[in-house]
């Protein structure tokens, strides 16, 4: 009977939550136990959770994007009413948890895997952000939102991997540009300051939805841009490779070559060419050519000048020291 009761209650709430606004939102995300141990496990059918978690969820994952902390796992109780995505025009959202619903608008939209989207109030994470009537709008991390496209993309596709071009983009006086590029990849011929005009004949409209074209193709596919460089306009060929950077993962390009740090640059992972060095996890890059670096878009600026020799300097329990790579790095 109580059982009963508990399930009456819940679909009177799921049908009136645009009535209720974000009031039963905070109400269906305590009803469907969506928060557990600092993390969201969000119903998004009867029998499957969408999780974001830092760490591997103790249960049957089905799939997972380690670029964004999403894991798509059997749930081990059902909840008849869950979460969808919106695909209709929102003209407000909030981001909600169990006690709060902040009420703002997105300021700046999620540009690929490198800058999550930012929201226009101070909010609490992780929450998810919602419209009136609890469909889904994003999940909020403490790095920036993750946007409904990515979430759905992340439900719909049996292979989640990204592809990638060796190109990263930023808005500028209404024209899409290449911030920094792979100079790792053979043949890139992508240079900083391009701007993007076409996407496969289509017009490029902001990095945002340039990205996710990228982004969302098949590893393998081939395509057509054309750009303006100076007074020229070049058209490339381009054929995709597996997105290995970005997100919560390191995407300062030197990935390539087994070097990978953090947001701070402080080096995590080290392997392959970068192990004859000597390099350490903890050690800080610092400088690079006697520049110095204070962020990955700096460091990707400087990785594209690398001269024919070039010095690094990185820093250990407070001893600073250089290595010396070539330009190319081989």
């Amino acid at each position: 009977m109580f059982r009963l009761f508990v399930l009456i209650s819940i679909l009177f709430l799921n049908l009136s939550a645009c009535k209720g606004g974000y009031n039963s939102c905070k109400s269906k995300l305590i009803d469907s136990n969506s928060y557990k141990n600092n993390t969201l496990q969000i119903p998004v059918t009867k029998y499957t959770r969408l999780i974001y978690s830092k760490t591997k969820p103790k249960v049957k994952i089905l799939k997972h994007d380690p670029f964004l902390n999403l894991y798509l796992v059997k749930a081990k109780k059902s909840f008849p009413f869950p979460f969808k995505i919106n695909n209709f025009l929102s003209f407000g959202f909030a981001s909600v948890n169990m006690t709060n619903a902040i009420e703002g608008k997105i300021v700046k939209t999620q540009i690929g895997l490198n800058h999550f989207a930012t929201f226009s109030e101070k909010v609490f994470t992780p929450s998810l952000l919602t419209n009136s009537c609890c469909a889904l709008e994003g999940i909020v991390t403490e790095k920036g939102i993750i946007q409904k496209e990515y979430v759905e993309r992340f439900l719909n596709v049996k292979d989640t991997r990204y592809s990638d071009i060796g190109i990263r983009l930023y808005d500028k006086y209404k024209t899409t540009k290449i911030k920094r590029i792979n100079p790792f990849i053979k043949n890139n011929p992508f240079k900083n300051n391009d701007i993007i005009l076409t996407f496969d004949g289509k017009k490029v409209k902001s990095s945002s939805s340039l990205m996710r074209k990228i982004l969302f193709s098949k590893v393998g596919s081939k395509h057509k841009i054309k750009v303006k460089r100076g007074s020229k306009i070049l058209t490339f060929h381009i054929t995709t490779y597996e997105r290995i950077g970005g997100g919560f993962k390191s995407d300062t390009f030197l990935e390539f070559k087994g070097l990978y740090l953090d947001d701070n640059l402080i080096i995590f992972k080290v392997e392959n060419f970068f192990k004859k060095y000597g390099l350490k996890i903890g050690d800080k890059l610092l400088k690079i050519n006697g520049h110095t670096i204070s962020n990955v878009d700096e460091l990707g600026v400087y990785i594209n000048a690398f001269k024919e020799k070039s010095s690094i300097l990185f820093e250990r329990d407070g001893f600073q020291f250089f290595i010396n790579i070539n330009q190319n790095l081989k």
